[in-house]
């Protein structure tokens, strides 16, 4: 088994595989040193509760319920068959420094399970990322991190999804994805921390500026990592979102709850 020090989750809400159009200098980074897919899949319906929780929890939204009024208004039951990575982490780590930071607030208020000691933080991408780069250069031994950034599913909602206006705005989010890798970069974790960049959902399928339907431009994800064990330029094949989280156990050493529908993607690790 491969283990590393720590694990990030890097997630830009609503970018599908847009990213092949637009300037993404530190994700192309990211890919090139690791693994990588611009065709990855995501859950069904494309919402981001359904989309996030399947990637944290490891199942499919008919299995962990999520929607979004329900993470805006419900915290998710500490006790669900579901676990997410955070539950799973924590069970393994006690003492453990597990950290979520998120733009869209019921993340962290009901998609991450409460009171496991997870340290939760909300606010906008630009301030979000100065944030996080503070978090890392304080605790240099946190285990996972997860982040969720917005801006890209704004601007399709706003411009289209595809579109020269959300293109600016995910190459906007690249930036901001810089200011975490040169925090982890300056704290020099990034030799044994293992780095995912995902996004939740594309848009534009059924409708030019929304999501939700199965069609390519709603399902089809830009999904990569990078750390020990990977093959710089590893083109991977088949992935969901949802074996998101069983990479994360995977690379912390952890077994992964019978319970879950992930799956180590095939070819990802040396070992594998």
């Amino acid at each position: 088994m491969t283990t590393c020090n720590r694990v990030i989750i890097i997630g830009w809400d609503g970018a599908g595989d847009f990213v092949r159009e637009a300037y993404t200098p530190n994700l192309d980074r990211l890919f090139a040193s690791g693994a990588s897919t611009l065709e990855a899949q995501t859950a069904s319906p494309t919402i981001s509760a359904e989309c996030w929780g399947s990637l944290l929890h490891g199942v499919s939204p008919a299995k962990h319920g999520l929607t979004n009024t329900k993470a805006d208004k419900e915290q998710f039951p500490v006790n669900s068959p579901y676990p997410s990575i955070f539950r799973v982490a924590r069970e393994a780590f006690p003492y453990a420094k597990l950290a979520a930071y998120s733009a869209w607030k019921p993340i962290n208020s009901g998609i991450i399970e409460p009171s496991i000691g997870v340290h939760k933080v909300s606010m906008p991408d630009g301030e979000l990322v100065q944030a996080i780069a503070a978090y890392i250069n304080e605790n240099l031994d946190f285990k996972l991190l997860y982040v969720q950034l917005d801006l890209p599913d704004a601007a399709g909602h706003k411009h289209g999804y595809n579109t020269p206006g959300q293109h600016r705005v995910i190459e906007e989010t690249d930036q901001h994805t810089g200011v975490i890798l040169e925090a982890l970069e300056d704290a020099d974790l990034l030799k044994d921390s293992l780095i995912i960049a995902v996004t939740d959902h594309g848009g534009g399928g059924e409708n030019a500026f929304d999501h939700g339907s199965d069609h390519p431009m709603d399902k089809t994800i830009f999904w990569g990592c990078t750390g020990p064990g990977i093959a710089p330029g590893t083109k991977l094949g088949h992935v969901e979102i949802a074996d998101t989280a069983a990479v994360a156990a995977h690379a912390l050493g952890l077994e992964a709850p019978a319970s879950w529908e992930g799956k180590l993607p095939v070819g990802l690790f040396h070992s594998l």
